[in-house]
């Protein structure tokens, strides 16, 4: 995996690129059927988690075509609703044996970022020699983030490529694996 970190500590608060990483960790996939909730079925060929690292890692990363999370049985107004919210991620595209898929909505809105890159983060934003927070801080990944690849019985090789939501993070991850 790559990373480019950025901050905004350039003249007048621009964006500016402070550092580059590249390392491995091992990583695990998970296909499934597609997830239902609410009365709704992700409309993807199968639901995907894509998890690499440790979650407590400095460059973990989680990808989740889907997710249902369990809502209060009534909206604001008090009228009865099914508590099973079916949240779609990703706009996935499978098709002799390709892979191609695009992060649609990371659902920050809800509060409910499950794709995820962790990365450590400064204690105090422009001032590296001041150090860094411990353990890893988690950014949702962009909407736009892409990933693109070869997914059969042969097993694949996928790569992810996108930005974090905050702009501080850029990466490039290629992940590849036999079946099991």
């Amino acid at each position: 995996m790559s990373v480019e970190v950025h901050d905004y500590c350039g003249a007048g608060g621009a964006r500016r690129s402070a550092d580059r990483a590249t390392y491995s960790l091992p990583g695990t996939l998970s296909l499934s059927r597609p997830r239902t909730g609410g009365g709704f079925t992700e409309d993807n060929p199968f639901s995907l988690v894509l998890a690499v690292g440790q979650p407590s890692d400095s460059g973990a990363l989680s990808l989740w075509s889907a997710a249902v999370s369990t809502t209060s049985g009534q909206d604001l107004s008090g009228n009865p609703r099914d508590p099973n919210l079916l949240l779609t991620y990703w706009d996935l595209d499978w098709s002799d044996g390709r892979l191609a898929g695009r992060l649609t909505d990371p659902h920050i809105q809800e509060a409910v970022a499950l794709n995820l890159f962790n990365w450590s983060t400064e204690l105090v934003p422009c001032r590296p020699e001041l150090g860094q927070l411990p353990g890893a801080h988690p950014h949702a990944l962009a909407a736009g983030t892409t990933l693109d690849g070869r997914l059969d019985d042969g097993g694949l090789s996928l790569t992810a490529q996108g930005t974090t939501q905050d702009g501080l993070l850029t990466f490039r991850f290629t992940f590849t694996g036999s079946a099991s």
